[in-house]
């Protein structure tokens, strides 16, 4: 009987997680720039997304979307895998790299085993930032630099000259 070499052990695994619902862990170190595992889903349009929040009882805060720059999201609640239960963090050990039209979660340094698997959200929220909205966006990562919200900051607005 052959013993699994460190190739074959998966990268992780999903549990309960300390930030919110379920977690992905590192099953063994992860090294630095390590491709993790690929962001799968249905490819949707954002009415469609819309009418799928909508269809579920909103909010659009807590959802499996993914977008992508060709203007489509990936629903990671339709036909996705345990990626989408990767949560937010201000302060993250991955990042998700977009490769044609694909989403691949990368480690951004050393992981550890055991670790919490964790990339920046940055959610695009146009409308005002309002307390309604920042508590519907909340962070609960931990993060010494916490935000206190998974939002992106908002794009300073010009004034205007008289």
């Amino acid at each position: 009987m052959s013993t699994p070499n460190k190739e074959t052990k998966p990268l992780y695994e999903v549990r309960n997680s300390p930030v919110h619902g379920n977690g992905v862990f590192a099953a063994r170190k992860i090294p630095a720039g390590k491709r993790i595992i690929e962001y799968t889903g249905e490819r949707v349009d954002w009415d469609e997304t819309c009418r799928r929040t909508e269809a579920k009882g909103g909010p659009i805060n807590h959802t499996f979307f993914f977008t992508l720059n060709n203007g489509l999201l990936i629903d990671g609640g339709a036909q996705g895998n345990d990626a989408r239960f990767i949560n937010h963090s201000c302060e993250p050990n991955c990042e998700a790299v977009e490769e044609d039209d694909r989403v691949f979660i990368h480690a951004l340094r050393p992981i550890d085993k055991g670790e919490e698997l964790n990339y920046n959200y940055g959610l695009i929220y146009e409308a005002r930032h309002t307390k309604k909205v920042k508590e519907a966006f909340r962070c609960l990562c931990g993060a010494p630099s916490c935000t206190g919200v998974m939002l992106a900051p908002k794009k300073k607005q010009k004034k205007k000259s008289k």
